[in-house]
C-alpha cells in the first residue's frame, strides 16, 4: 500500500509540473488581518508554579487528561466530569505546566468516536480547567472540536495526524493563532502499523514532518505556532522508537520546538520495570527519557504522572543553576 506521506508527495509534484506546463505562477491568498497572537506558553518562557513569574527556558511538563472509556494506560479512570477535573487538578499540583484533554483514545488499534460524543467529554472538562486558570491543550484529530476548545480557552492543539485528519484543521490553527502540534503521522490507529516499515527511520520520519509543515505554513499556519513531535509508538515498532529518540538532534536542526511524548508507552515496556508490568510503572523510564530531553533542548514532554519528570527536572536546574 501507497503511503500517506508518498502519496502527498507525489500530488504536490503533479501540482507543480501542471503549473510550470501553464507558465502560470502559484497565487497565495493574502490575509491583510492582524495575526491573532501566538499563546505565550507556546512561544515564551515557563512560569514559576506559585508565583506566576517567568522562569529559565525550561522543558515543559504537558500533563495527560484521557476523557475516555479506553485508555491504554488508565482504563477510564477520569471519564466523568468530577474525576477528569480532580484528575486534571492533581496533574498541576504535581508539577504539570498545561494539562492536556483528549476525549478519543489514539491506542493501537483504538477505532474512531463521534465528534459530538468526544465534544461531550472534552469542552466541559476544558471550560472549567480555563476558569480554574490551568493553562489546557486539547487532544483532538477534529476541527471542530479543536475551535470550540480554543473558544472556551485552550491554548494548545494537540493533533496526533498533523492535521492530516480533518482538512479544515489548518484553518482553524491559522485563524485562531493558537499553537500546534504537528505530530509524525501515517494512519490512524487501527491501522498505523502497516505503515511501519521504514528503511531509516529518524530521516524517513524527519522528511516527512518537514513536509508536512511546510504544507501547513503555505496553508496559512505561522512557524512560531508549530510545536512538532516525532509520534513515539505511532506507526512505529518498539526498536523505530529508540531510534527515533537516539536521533532527537535531527528532530531539533528542523529549527522547531520539539515535544517527546514517551509516556507508558509499549516500547518502555521491561526497560527501567519488569517485562509485562502495569503501564503506569514506566513512569521512572519515562522520567529518564523527560531528563534526556530536556538536556537536549526540549520544548516540552508529555507525561501520565509529572511527579517523577518533575522531580529529576527540577533536580538537573538546580544542577545547572550551581554550576553557573
Amino acid at each position: 500500500m501507497t503511503d500517506l506521506p508518498t502519496r502527498r508527495s507525489r500530488r504536490l509534484a503533479e501540482v507543480s509540473q501542471a503549473r510550470a506546463a501553464a507558465a502560470e505562477p502559484p497565487t497565495v491568498a493574502i490575509d491583510l488581518r492582524a495575526p491573532a497572537p501566538v499563546p505565550e506558553i507556546v512561544t515564551g518562557r515557563r512560569r514559576d508554579r506559585e508565583r506566576g513569574t517567568p522562569t529559565s527556558d525550561g522543558t515543559r511538563v504537558m500533563g495527560i487528561l484521557n476523557v475516555t472509556p479506553d485508555s491504554f494506560s488508565d482504563g477510564g479512570l477520569h471519564q466523568a466530569y468530577d474525576a477528569a477535573v480532580e484528575h486534571a487538578r492533581a496533574l498541576v499540583a504535581a508539577g504539570a505546566d498545561l494539562v492536556d484533554v483528549g476525549g478519543e483514545s489514539t491506542r493501537p488499534g483504538a477505532d474512531r468516536v463521534p465528534v459530538e460524543v468526544e465534544q461531550r467529554r472534552v469542552l466541559p472538562v476544558v471550560q472549567q480547567l480555563v476558569a480554574e486558570g490551568i493553562a489546557v491543550s486539547v487532544d483532538t484529530m477534529n476541527a471542530a472540536t479543536a475551535e470550540r476548545a480554543v473558544d472556551l480557552g485552550a491554548v494548545i492543539v494537540n493533533d496526533v495526524s498533523g492535521g492530516l485528519a480533518d482538512p479544515d484543521m489548518a484553518r482553524v490553527v491559522r485563524d485562531t493563532g493558537t499553537g500546534f502540534v504537528v505530530m509524525h503521522w501515517r494512519g490512524h490507529s487501527d491501522r498505523m502499523y502497516r505503515n511501519a516499515e521504514y528503511a531509516h527511520a529518524v530521516e524517513e520520519v524527519r522528511r516527512e514532518v518537514e513536509l508536512r509543515v511546510a504544507e501547513l505554513i503555505v496553508l496559512g499556519v505561522r512557524q512560531e505556532q508549530v510545536v512538532i513531535d516525532p509520534g513515539l509508538g505511532f506507526a512505529k515498532q518498539g526498536a523505530q522508537n529508540w531510534e527515533i529518540l537516539a536521533g532527537y538532534e535531527r528532530f531539533a536542526s528542523i529549527g522547531l520546538p520539539v515535544l517527546v511524548a514517551a509516556s507508558r508507552k509499549r516500547f518502555l515496556d521491561g526497560v527501567g520495570s519488569a517485562a509485562g508490568a502495569p503501564a503506569k510503572d514506566r513512569d521512572l523510564a519515562t522520567a529518564a527519557i523527560s531528563l534526556l530531553a530536556a538536556e537536549r533542548g526540549a520544548w516540552g514532554v508529555r507525561v501520565h504522572d509529572p511527579a517523577p519528570t518533575r522531580a529529576v527536572l527540577d533536580v538537573w536546574d538546580a544542577w545547572r543553576a550551581a554550576r553557573s
